[in-house]
């Protein structure tokens, strides 16, 4: 049942937290099928990802025929019509372009001891792009994990994609020619994420593993974190909306149902400061669903996991709650989004105004529609060029310059009881070469 909320309520606090609360995913068995499965994969490799696939797919793959070969790859994404076509290469320059403005500047500066201190960005050599395949199958998906890769300077982008019965989506295959994808693999699952990670005699090992997915691949992902570094673990997708009375409803109750389509465990919220403007999105939201294509989908999520929430005051009420929601994404459909966006502190991207449905961040914005699920906004960002790159930093003194900063170095060594780390700072203060 959707949850309907009023901040006057004795109960409001109770209840919100319970909503809060009913996000929390658990454990339904899923982590230790996957632990046998990635097992599985890096003690027999293709022949094991191979078996999955038969199973999982009701494919039959050879070590020869995991990777998708270059012809059957433009022939799926030659079935694309052109306006499609248009609209894709339009969401990729725009991608880029607002990506090629987050490279990290490098630091080079001598303090005023003399030491020399720096900090680089380099690449990541080898990336792995997973993409669910079958009736969940998203181009968009395809350009947002590859693009900041590739302005980040990845040498070798992979992808791996499952094929249901050996069905190719030429979206995705487009999507793949069109960023620059190196090679594609016909595998999808736990096992995927076991072949990009350990490596097998077909598939080259990978250093990063992103891309969204199932619970099986939200597991692997999170159980080969260590040996290889990964996007993150997501949840399903989530959605609030402040919005006041001035807003047509029927645009409201499309976004919120613009998130409820994606999955049952979807969560759409909306928080306004009128009663009946909540009781007329709810309408309307009923309206959509008699029409939707995937409206079984939708209403599962909004009556299983959506809430309707009056607060007396947008201003003052919904920075704090939007906080402690922290959602994936935040819409602003109020006369000064900007004045509000400034006192929220926790949400994966914000998008402002009445006109700016998170759907265009979907797909043709610019920024990543990679972000932190279940309240990861707290404490985690969206995919970016960043998460494609590594800091170093650089060190270097002279011998004045040890000289200034080094004592201080044999007194914190000595009171740590490390005698071999002072002793290594002192032998260079006494002799010199």
């Amino acid at each position: 049942m959707v949850a309907d909320l009023n901040t006057t309520d004795p109960g409001f606090e109770t209840a919100f937290a319970g909503l809060l609360a009913a996000r929390a995913e658990h454990d339904t068995g899923v982590d230790g099928v996957v632990a046998d499965i990635l097992a599985d994969v890096r003690a027999r490799g293709d022949a094991a990802v191979i078996a999955y696939t038969q199973r999982f797919d009701r494919l039959a793959l050879t070590p020869e025929t995991l990777r998708l070969e270059d012809a059957a790859i433009d022939e799926a994404a030659g079935q694309v019509d052109a306006d499609t076509m248009a609209a894709l290469a339009t969401a990729a320059d725009r991608i880029t372009r607002f990506h090629e403005r987050q490279r990290p500047a490098d630091i080079a500066y001598t303090d005023q001891a003399g030491v020399r201190l720096g900090q680089r960005h380099t690449p990541v050599d080898a990336v792995g792009l997973y993409v669910p395949g079958g009736k969940a199958a998203y181009p968009s998906s395809v350009l947002m994990n590859a693009l900041p890769a590739k302005v980040a300077g990845v040498r070798r982008l992979v992808m791996t994609v499952p094929t249901p019965d050996g069905s190719l989506n030429p979206l995705v295959m487009a999507a793949a020619r069109l960023v620059g994808v190196d090679a594609v693999y016909r595998i999808g699952g736990a096992q995927a994420i076991g072949a990009l990670a350990f490596g097998t005699d077909g598939i080259a090992p990978v250093d990063k593993i992103v891309g969204p997915g199932n619970a099986y691949v939200a597991s692997a992902k999170k159980q080969v974190f260590g040996v290889v570094g990964i996007d993150m673990v997501a949840g399903p997708s989530e959605i609030l909306v402040v919005a006041d009375a001035h807003n047509d409803p029927a645009w409201i109750a499309a976004d919120l149902l613009s998130q409820a389509e994606h999955d049952e465990a979807a969560q759409s919220i909306l928080i306004t400061d009128t009663p009946a403007f909540a009781d007329a999105v709810a309408r309307a939201i009923e309206g959509h669903l008699a029409t939707l294509p995937r409206a079984d989908i939708a209403r599962a999520s909004w009556q299983r996991h959506g809430a309707l929430i009056v607060v007396g005051d947008l201003t003052a009420e919904a920075p704090p709650l939007i906080d402690r929601i922290a959602p994936e994404h935040l819409e602003l459909a109020v006369a000064d989004p900007d004045a509000l966006a400034a006192r929220v502190r926790h949400a994966g991207a914000i998008f402002l105004g009445r006109h700016t449905p998170e759907a265009v961040g979907d797909y043709v914005g610019g920024p990543n529609h990679v972000l932190p699920t279940s309240r990861g906004a707290r404490f985690s960002s969206g995919l970016g060029v960043v998460d494609f790159m590594k800091r170093t930093t650089l060190l270097g003194c002279d011998p004045d310059a040890l000289a200034s900063i080094g004592p201080a170095a044999v007194r914190l060594a000595r009171a740590e009881g490390l005698p071999a780390h002072g002793l290594s700072v002192s032998l260079r203060l006494t002799r010199a070469l």
